[in-house]
């Protein structure tokens, strides 16, 4: 039987300086692999005419590490589990380090493909396996404080990607766009083979095959419907075939997990009302961080005409509210709880983006920048208490198999959102105004759903003395 951890003086007291250091190492491999989201992006066009490929076949090059994440993140916990969250991390770290590099130095369209497959199977692993070392390390209460301080790498890294990806394209060739990862990766891992624990290996049974295909071609199916749908503007046969396998897979999947005494991701955490809580608010804050990404970018393109630097540039201050927001709001959950951070950054987003649904396409930046920025804000203040609620409703051996869930609802509520809002606008070229008002209205509902589950996040805080048990 599991007993709650005692809220103490003790928990709650300053996180030493070697702990910080640990933090700021894992930083450096979020990081790296938030900003390969979208630093390539931009040099689709390049490696398009370098290579000699078809643009169909270079959108692969972003399509593959996206697909590729999808697969490796249900085996982060279990790889975790079995060997060690730090050994994992390294390892991870520097596949992607090595895969990078190879990108760099594809000859040709098809092995860049297969080198960015590689990369995004390391780095799906990195961010929750960075997770768990951080959250095994500092214990329940003072875990806002040092998932804040991840927050800035994993907020800013994929909107600094594009304009990143643009000022290197100006002066260097598409390589560069990851060499650039090069020397980030080579710091990781000489920090981090000083200050990384290993983890203590606990055996985490058999590992679940059939649940492992069943999700491995699940989500990756979802991933590519949603994205699909994104793209084209329309649900074609493709698309349709790629759902319904989705579908069939992830219910095979769930069904064949409950009949298991070792299942690949514990479903059973879903009882508790907190994880609930936590779990509903990450797959609606998932939608607001990659929704507004993709609204955001195209609104000064091709809502106000700006060159994609400029609108680079103009995107900076909602990225650099969220990194910004990030430490103050880990500190304050740390101090206060999670819910009231989660109320105010859910209502927050709310009066942010319902402006935005009624002002025209000509509204003076003046008036845009601030909404923009306090959006920024409210992002960091209702994303993390959504992990941190989660996390803490979890035994110590359970956060592995936590942080995973959480990052696949947060990944499907973000691809989900970016393709709600890509359609909304694609679809409506001819009249952009109603378009851009109507993937605002989608952010709207966003932030409306990720404030009924900071709702929730305060309901089950209050019911109970909410803090992670000893496994």
């Amino acid at each position: 039987m599991t007993t709650s951890m005692p809220r103490s003086a003790g928990t709650a007291d300053r996180i030493d300086h070697r702990t910080w250091q640990l933090c700021w190492v894992i930083v450096l491999g979020a990081f790296a692999s938030g900003l390969d989201a979208s630093i390539v992006n931009v040099g689709l066009a390049s490696i398009n005419h370098d290579l000699h490929a078809s643009l169909s076949i270079t959108q692969w090059v972003t399509s593959a590490y996206l697909l590729a994440l999808a697969v490796s993140l249900p085996l982060a916990g279990w790889l975790a589990r079995q060997y060690g969250s730090g050994r994992i991390w390294l390892v991870s770290l520097a596949g992607f380090t090595v895969a990078s590099l190879a990108c760099a130095v594809a000859p040709t369209v098809e092995l860049l493909i297969a080198a960015r497959v590689v990369q995004g199977l390391a780095g799906g692993v990195l961010i929750p396996t960075g997770q768990t070392i951080l959250g095994q390390r500092v214990g329940p209460e003072r875990l806002g404080r040092v998932m804040g301080t991840l927050g800035i790498a994993v907020s800013a890294a994929p909107a600094m990607g594009s304009l990143l990806g643009g000022l290197i394209l100006h002066a260097l060739p598409w390589p560069w766009l990851f060499l650039v990862n090069v020397p980030i990766g080579t710091a990781g891992l000489l920090l981090g083979g000083r200050l990384v624990p290993r983890g203590a290996p606990a055996p985490a049974g058999t590992l679940h095959r059939s649940g492992l295909v069943l999700i491995s071609v699940g989500l990756p199916a979802l991933v590519f419907a949603i994205t699909r749908w994104g793209d084209s503007g329309a649900l074609t046969t493709d698309t349709l075939v790629a759902a319904g396998l989705a579908v069939a897979a992830l219910t095979a999947f769930v069904t064949t997990s409950r009949a298991t005494d070792h299942p690949l991701l514990n479903l059973t955490l879903y009882q508790q009302p907190a994880f609930r809580a936590g779990s509903v608010t990450a797959f609606f804050s998932g939608g607001l961080v990659f929704g507004s990404g993709v609204v955001h970018a195209l609104y000064f393109q091709l809502g106000r005409g700006q060159d994609p630097l400029r609108a680079g540039i103009s995107i900076l201050g909602v990225a650099g509210a969220t990194a910004a927001a990030a430490p103050l709001t880990g500190r304050w959950i740390d101090r206060h709880g999670p819910s009231r951070a989660a109320l105010t950054g859910g209502l927050l987003a709310m009066t942010t983006t319902a402006p935005l649904t009624l002002l025209p396409l000509d509204t003076p930046m003046m008036v845009i920048q601030p909404l923009l920025i306090a959006y920024g804000a409210a992002v960091s203040l209702v994303a993390m208490p959504a992990g941190v609620t989660a996390y803490r409703a979890v035994t110590v051996t359970q956060l592995p198999d936590a942080i995973t869930q959480i990052n696949i609802l947060q990944r499907i509520g973000g691809s989900l959102g970016g393709a709600i809002c890509a359609v909304l606008i694609a679809t409506r070229q001819s009249a952009p105004s109603d378009g851009f008002r109507l993937a605002f209205l989608a952010l709207l509902l966003s932030a409306t759903g990720a404030t009924a589950g900071a709702w929730l996040i305060h309901r089950s805080t209050r019911s109970r003395g909410h803090v992670r048990r000893k496994g």
